[in-house]
């Protein structure tokens, strides 16, 4: 049944609310920045030993995503790809893994993916304290997995790829039809966190949702550098 206007006029009302609510929250630990989310982290001097805190940061939809939180640290130490036999110390060996691992990166680095960096469930990509671009390549495909959270990448200039097998696990591979060319593709996704992302000139759009509903919930928070923003929701 269609919601009336005064229904939709509560329920956005509630989720002000509780949006709200979970700033508060966040803000007991507050060091004024301004960004409930910044502050629930950076508040700790040494937040670098305890990265996996920001799984307890989010607000909104995706607020229980805990990505790779009870997992190992994985560090990316190679800008080097393979989409099927991915060489350890690459973003695409960590990814795949099915273990939860919290992704983080060696030092600055620019990654060109061969093809759609295809993720598996539990896993952080945690760009802090580094400047890392995936961009001139395939890029990020989340594709019936859970609890992954992306934080503070730049995304950019991304291509279509495909028609090519690619690697989803450490079990499988499997064959990959041309890609759109977005930047960060979800599809039947579940507790999934975009936030402190930058995002511009994809081939497509900039992230595409697709087969998503109420009860798979996704936040995206991120800065879009495009002067006209592309966000598809089907």
């Amino acid at each position: 049944m269609k919601k009336s206007m005064h229904q939709e006029g509560i329920w956005n009302v509630c989720l002000s609310r509780k949006i709200n609510a979970s700033r508060r929250n966040l803000a007991f630990l507050s060091c004024a920045s301004g960004n409930p989310i910044d502050d629930c982290w950076r508040c700790d001097p040494n937040w670098k030993k305890n990265r996996q805190r920001l799984a307890d940061c989010a607000i909104g939809f995706g607020k229980h995503a805990i990505g790779g939180r009870d997992g190992k640290i994985y560090v990316v130490t190679d800008s080097g790809d393979d989409a099927v036999n991915p060489k350890p110390g690459t973003l695409r060996y960590g990814v795949i893994q099915n273990e939860p691992l919290w992704i983080i990166f060696a030092r600055d680095m620019g990654i060109k993916l061969k093809q759609e960096l295809m993720m598996n469930s539990f896993k952080t990509i945690d760009g802090r304290c580094t400047s890392v671009h995936i961009a001139g390549g395939a890029c990020i495909t989340i594709q019936y997995v859970t609890n992954i959270i992306i934080h503070g990448l730049n995304i950019h200039d991304c291509e279509q790829k495909g028609n090519a097998y690619v690697r989803d696990s450490p079990e499988h591979y499997g064959w990959r039809t041309l890609s759109d060319g977005d930047g960060v593709s979800i599809f039947g996704g579940s507790h999934i966190w975009v936030d402190h992302c930058s995002l511009s000139n994809c081939r497509d759009g900039l992230i595409d949702v697709v087969t998503c509903c109420h009860t798979w919930p996704i936040y995206v928070g991120l800065w879009p550098t495009q002067s006209e923003p592309r966000w598809h929701f089907s």
